[in-house]
């Protein structure tokens, strides 16, 4: 479970910087690029231990299947709030494939 805490406040400052400057257009491309290296480093900051503590029970697949649920549950909720997109059917239906994916790579 702390492996998923870690990576789940790792995706979030992830998102933010891969994604957060989309809404400050106006700003120079070197603020945002610098804005988003900082927060890249609070990211880094809780992935990696995420990763060492999880890879004692998960192997290095797993933990990177983990983590992509975990990226497009926090894309999802980042794109409808802050960047105020919709939320179209056919990622449901893409999103419920990547539930398929960790069932098969969960599967003995």
């Amino acid at each position: 479970m702390k492996t998923v805490l870690l990576l789940t406040v790792s995706n979030v400052f992830m998102t933010f910087a891969w994604y957060g400057h989309l809404r400050y257009k106006e700003s120079s491309l070197w603020k945002v690029i610098l804005v988003s290296w900082l927060i890249a480093f609070a990211e880094y900051c809780f992935q990696v231990p995420a990763n060492r503590i999880g890879h004692y029970q998960f192997s290095a697949a797993q933990l990177k299947i983990i983590q992509e649920v975990i990226t497009l549950v926090i894309f999802a909720i980042f794109s409808l709030l802050y960047l105020k997109e919709d939320f179209k059917w056919n990622y449901l239906i893409a999103f419920a494939m990547m539930v398929g994916a960790v069932f098969f790579m969960f599967k003995d």
